[in-house]
């Protein structure tokens, strides 16, 4: 099957969505089956493990070691309020450097402060301070800002945050022109930070709902909370979800490199598989620019097909 493209796509812009296609990252729950569903993916990929309240940080480490010696680079989420004291910070550290961990991503977390770190700047100075041998951290952005912490704080947070993280991934987003414009914004304000932007894989409402169900009642109402504008689509849809056209629609900032914009970072919301047989067809698509035959039927909104 091939995957339709959007009428009058340039060759840069298709070039550029080839690019941040080779090599995305690919998050995934920390849940029992989490390592077989990485199997469907290449050798070397960059998988992200989420953190869960529900289950500690020593799951998302622990599957991040496994996914590590599977031969992936695995992304642990180092939520600060789910980190006790430094010295439970220098035992995490240790057991990455242990795995062979070089990659992190640095979040403040929605579990009740119970340690130590209030947030992800305290965490990144303690880790700073400790010392360690991870190479890449990844920290979040909001283009459409976050449910419970006010704009001015979030990018204050950003400015100070810039000094210890090698990239910044947004949050989920199905605006492209919010995106572009807060990016544009965060240029001018001397952020330079490469960017991942964060894209929903090929997710079924029946698949979502197991997962929600498997997380617990307190991970599903952070879950839903966050991501309430994609649950809406899932809902209303009835069908899947496919991200080609909001793909599409951000293909020109892609291709801009004033955007800084150097990869994709996928949420799968476990649908491993899905996401990647549509990676490799669209891909696929891209390479020999041909249209799908059904390219005739109405094409989709900016906010991703939904079938």
């Amino acid at each position: 099957m091939l995957f339709r493209r959007r009428h009058g796509m340039s060759a840069a812009a298709g070039e550029a969505l080839a690019r941040v296609l080779a090599t995305p990252t690919f998050e995934v729950i920390p849940l029992r089956h989490a390592t077989d569903d990485a199997s469907s993916l290449p050798l070397g990929a960059r998988v992200s493990v989420t953190a869960s309240p529900l289950k500690g940080i020593e799951a998302t480490v622990g599957l991040c070691a496994q996914l590590q010696a599977a031969g992936f680079q695995a992304v642990p989420h180092l939520s600060a309020r789910m980190v006790r004291d430094r010295a439970h910070l220098t035992d995490l550290l240790a057991e990455l450097e242990d795995a062979g961990v070089h990659h992190a991503f640095v979040v403040g977390g929605d579990a009740k402060t119970h340690g130590s770190y209030a947030d992800g700047l305290s965490l990144l100075r303690e880790m700073a301070d400790i010392g360690h041998k991870i190479g890449h951290i990844g920290i979040p952005c909001y283009p459409q800002g976050h449910p419970f912490i006010a704009d001015e704080v979030l990018l204050q947070a950003l400015h100070e945050k810039a000094a210890y993280a090698s990239y910044m991934t947004s949050q989920l987003c199905f605006d492209p022109l919010a995106i572009g414009s807060w990016l544009a914004a965060r240029r001018a304000e001397g952020i330079s930070l490469p960017v991942h932007i964060g894209l929903p894989g090929v997710t079924e409402p029946h698949r979502l709902l197991a997962i929600t169900a498997r997380i617990g009642v307190v991970d599903t109402h952070r879950f839903l909370t966050k991501n309430i504008r994609f649950v809406a689509r899932l809902v209303r849809s009835g069908g899947f979800y496919r991200p080609d056209a909001l793909l599409e629609a951000l293909a020109p900032q892609i291709a801009d490199p004033r955007s800084g914009i150097v990869a994709l970072h996928l949420y799968t919301f476990n649908a491993v598989k899905a996401t990647e047989t549509w990676r490799r067809r669209y891909l696929a698509g891209l390479a020999s620019n041909r249209l799908d035959p059904s390219a005739t039927e109405a094409r989709p909104t900016a906010g991703g097909a939904i079938s």
